[in-house]
């Protein structure tokens, strides 16, 4: 406690008996920076306020998310709902007394995306593609503690990090469309997608909510996505697109605590392409996390003239350790979220507003059980809003420049297309490595960047790598 905080609690400490309240509210007040920072506890308490209701829809969009990809049934997807919230609570809390800065953190739209669909896709099981967020949280904590983190930050160029971020916004767009029924592939796969347009009462409620949801983000209502999937779901039950599980219980359950495999992405993939699985993941929560914070921290005037952010080591080991919690605790990694600059825009400038959207979230875990009543047509107009920020990323780009617009596009484009985000990635990487010997500039390609070019062409070729040791011909 800074000295100027000492002398308030003795001026606060006469012999009355109100004393120690001020006592107890110097001392937080102290710990937490509020008069260095021009903030104090109302107004933190009303940014914490803020930034929940921005971003409570995560509880039901990633049990909607996980359930869609693991095939839940209802009691699955309120025990994913209810992990969800304790551990966005418990990590958000740690944000705020370890971190001291306005962030919240919860299960990261896009990498839930890639655990649901992406993964399980190539064959993994639900816990083994949980067990893929672990290593990977298990490994960005090591490099935070090593020091490395900033050394991979500045081996990748910008325009990368900005188009893995755009392209992670893609891809969740594009679920949010299948999700409400918008675009499917039709009978014989030919086009591969196609729109489709509204026969039915979950597609034409889709389309309405879709709407509804925009309009109230650009008239910046507080809440919009919450207010828009509460309204849907109501609806939805009204006309009988949804309904209430027969087994409906009240109890929250946390039955995904613990459902994870490290074994099995080995075992399924190889170890090889194993490895370059949890290293794309990896990047994905590495650079998105950096930009969160940075951007976040800049809007609040907590960052220096060069963009750097003071303590910036504490805030990125609590979000390490909150991805592998996230895996461990079945629900997908835990990151970061740009949701916070809604509470630093109304005052939020420390730690105690995470706090209070730490114990918001464990509050909400009670809400957990009504995640499986909310249908996809409720969530999907909010994944389809959550692409189009993550998207946004996108200004940052030269795209007229083709040493770098070129790569981020192939990065962006083949994230949903594909329905992988390592191919997107990989693609990226290996093209703007290409680029640059081209234009001979090789001394513009980091060590780090070779390294990573190469062991995704190895990837990419896997396959035929594969033919060619066992002499079988490849399919």
């Amino acid at each position: 406690m800074g000295k100027e905080g000492r002398n308030e609690v003795t001026a606060a400490a006469e012999p009355t008996q109100p004393a120690q309240p001020s006592r107890s509210a110097g001392a937080l007040a102290g710990y937490f920076k509020f008069e260095e920072r021009g903030t104090d506890l109302g107004t933190e308490v009303r940014a914490g306020l803020t930034t929940f209701f921005v971003m409570v829809y995560i509880i039901f969009v990633n049990a909607a998310i996980l359930g869609a990809g693991f095939k839940l049934d209802p009691a699955g997807i309120a025990a994913v709902s209810a992990g969800t919230a304790l551990i966005a609570g418990i990590m958000t809390i740690a944000m705020g007394v370890v971190g001291n800065y306005p962030l919240a953190l919860a299960a990261g739209l896009g990498i839930n995306g890639v655990v649901a669909f992406s993964l399980t896709a190539k064959g993994l099981s639900p816990a083994g593609a949980m067990g893929v967020i672990v290593w990977e949280g298990l490994i960005v904590t090591i490099l935070v503690l090593v020091g490395f983190r900033e050394a991979v930050m500045n081996a990748v160029p910008l325009a990368l990090k900005k188009a893995i971020g755009a392209g992670i916004g893609l891809f969740i767009l594009f679920i949010g469309f299948v999700g409400g029924g918008f675009i499917a592939t039709p009978a014989g796969g030919v086009p591969i997608v196609a729109p489709v347009f509204p026969t039915t009462a979950g597609q034409f409620l889709f389309l309405a909510a879709l709407l509804f949801t925009i309009v109230l983000y650009v008239n910046q209502v507080r809440g919009a996505l919450i207010i828009s999937i509460v309204v849907t779901t109501i609806v939805a039950l009204i006309i009988g697109v949804a309904k209430v599980p027969t087994t409906f219980s009240v109890t929250p359950s946390f039955s995904t605590l613990g459902q994870f495999d490290l074994t099995n992405v080995f075992t399924v993939l190889g170890a090889f392409a194993a490895a370059l699985t949890i290293f794309a993941i990896l990047l994905t929560d590495f650079f998105d996390t950096m930009g969160t914070v940075t951007g976040v921290a800049s809007e609040a005037g907590l960052a220096k003239e060069d963009g750097s952010v003071p303590g910036v080591g504490r805030v990125l080991l609590v979000d390490s350790i909150a991805a592998f919690v996230g895996g461990a605790g079945g629900v997908s990694s835990n990151t970061t979220y740009i949701e916070s600059a809604a509470g630093v825009a109304e005052g939020g400038r420390t730690g105690f507003t995470s706090i209070v959207v730490g114990v918001l979230f464990l509050l909400a875990i009670f809400l957990s059980p009504l995640a499986s009543i909310i249908p996809t047509q409720a969530t999907s107009p909010a994944l389809v809003l959550v692409g189009y920020l993550m998207f946004t990323q996108v200004k940052g780009i030269e795209i007229d420049n083709v040493e770098d617009g070129l790569p981020a596009l192939l990065t962006m484009i083949l994230m949903p297309l594909t329905y992988d985000i390592t191919v997107g990635i990989g693609a990226g990487f290996i093209t703007w490595v290409l680029i640059k010997v081209a234009k001979g500039k090789v001394s513009e390609i980091h060590w780090l960047m070779w390294v990573v070019a190469l062991l995704f062409l190895i990837y990419f070729l896997q396959g035929w790598l594969n033919a060619v040791i066992s002499g079988t011909p490849a399919s």
